[in-house]
């Protein structure tokens, strides 16, 4: 509950999360564990890719932990949002194998690119651009886009736990049920059955319950757990310095003429994906949390694309790649996350990952898998407000749902929904009579223009 606007003092105009009243700390804080506990992977995946470019890995978990908290403070205390930030999965790995080892460049200049995206990325939302895009897709793309990261994020579970895997015939198909996969099935049926009886913080007591079964699996045969992914802890306590990858933006690079070519391909493929994903799963996320207004606005949505800006600008100079806002986040909105007290929950315990990161790094996939199975089937239950009656609402609803599941990309799948709905809709204009034409908004077609500049050449 917030107080009224004409209430506000300088400080709570400056920093909203001041103005909470009547707030379940407790049920924050529950939101804050459960999103952490989803999102811990990275603690050891970004290092790992990262890592791939020369950059010390012991460095880089202490980087990816502290952009991390620092993200997510930013966001709770300048948007009050319930969305937690760390480094963006598929942008580390354009960073690492794409610009640096594809390209050739250092990792140095790679951190440039991503230090400029984020001082764009603060000037496009202080100009209220970002928010201008957000507020312009329509109220049933915005539902969809909600179902589509279900789906999404769904998908991820299952990879994750192994049931389901590559296929060269068929893309995908289904997996054997190993110890992880089994593990994972027992998480699912908690978490639903615990969901069912209301019993709070289900999804944070599945995961806890699947990694002591995995690690139970690890104890008994160690070789067989470790060919899927599972580990016990390798001790309680680790810090290693920041000092060797931060405050290495190499702007030297940029300023040689003959590099500006190269330079601006990787900062607009940044971006892209960047702008993209982040105003997907801000959108998702609201729209499944109940946050979108009676307009179809996301709240604070201005202050939540600052703080993501914010956050990859800070993260840059500690040595880590683009820090977005992550979908896991939906995880602890489902847990009653609603104010900023959740991102400041996962921040601290990014925090104290950087000290115990053996504990968090041994979390298994199969553990937190369930909890991202259950999510995608809450999130995808919201298609059933969508419009499927009206074609030119329902076809590039149902295009963003599939396109971002089965492309593997928040944005991607955004790229085509919004295409489709451009494109639909003007055609139908053509042809309807007058009093059934639909208005399409100027930012939409601006949008599809640059998608389609975005297909073309990135």
């Amino acid at each position: 509950m917030e107080i009224s606007k004409r209430e506000l003092t300088t400080a709570q105009k400056l920093f909203p999360i001041l103005t909470n009243e009547g707030v379940d700390i407790k049920k924050e804080i529950m939101a804050g564990v459960t999103t952490f506990l989803t999102m811990a992977y990275i603690i050891a995946v970004n290092p790992n890719i990262l890592s791939a470019t020369g950059m010390p890995a012991g460095a880089l978990v202490t980087g990816t932990c502290l952009a991390a908290a620092i993200g997510c403070f930013i966001m709770g205390v300048l948007a009050n949002l319930p969305f937690a930030l760390a480094s963006g999965m598929g942008l580390n790995a354009y960073f690492a194998y794409t610009v640096v080892l594809g390209m050739g460049v250092t990792w140095e200049v790679a951190l440039t690119a991503v230090f400029v995206e984020g001082i764009i990325f603060i000037f496009l939302s202080l100009f209220k651009v970002r928010e201008a895009v957000v507020n312009a897709i329509p109220t049933n793309m915005k539902i969809a886009v909600s179902g589509g990261i279900g789906l999404f994020i769904a998908i991820i579970g299952f990879i994750n736990s192994g049931l389901v895997v590559n296929n060269d015939a068929t893309l995908i198909s289904m997996g054997h049920f190993t110890p992880a996969a089994i593990v994972t099935c027992v998480g699912v049926v908690i978490i639903a059955a615990l969901s069912k009886r209301n019993t709070k913080g289900s999804i944070l007591i599945g995961i806890a319950v699947c990694s002591i079964l995995a690690w139970g699996y690890a104890l008994s045969n160690p070789v067989a757990a470790a060919d899927l992914g599972i580990y016990l802890p390798s001790g309680i306590f680790k810090y290693e310095s920041i000092a060797p990858i931060a405050g290495k933006v190499d702007l030297g690079y940029v300023m040689h003429p003959s590099n500006i070519t190269n330079f601006i391909l990787v900062l607009l493929t940044f971006l892209f994906v960047d702008f993209f994903d982040t105003v997907g799963t801000i959108v998702g996320v609201s729209s499944k949390a109940g946050m979108i207004d009676k307009d179809g606005n996301v709240p604070n949505v201005g202050r939540a694309l600052l703080a993501d800006a914010l956050a990859t600008t800070v993260g840059s100079g500690l040595g880590v790649s683009t820090v977005t806002t992550y979908v896991e986040s939906s995880t602890g909105v489902v847990e009653g996350g609603r104010t900023g007290y959740t991102a400041i929950t996962v921040g601290v315990l990014f925090l104290v990952a950087m000290f115990f990161s053996p504990i968090f790094i041994a979390i298994p996939a199969c553990a937190t898998a369930p909890a991202l199975i259950y999510v995608g089937y809450l999130m995808l239950s919201s298609v059933k407000e969508i419009d499927f009656d009206d074609i030119t609402e329902g076809v590039p609803a149902f295009i963003t749902i599939g396109a971002m599941a089965f492309t593997y990309s928040i944005g991607d799948g955004l790229t085509l929904g919004v295409l489709s709905y451009v494109v639909i809709n003007l055609l139908f204009n053509l042809i309807a009579p007058k009093e059934e034409r639909k208005r399409v908004s100027g930012v939409m077609i601006v949008l599809a223009g640059l998608f389609i500049l975005k297909l073309m050449y990135l």
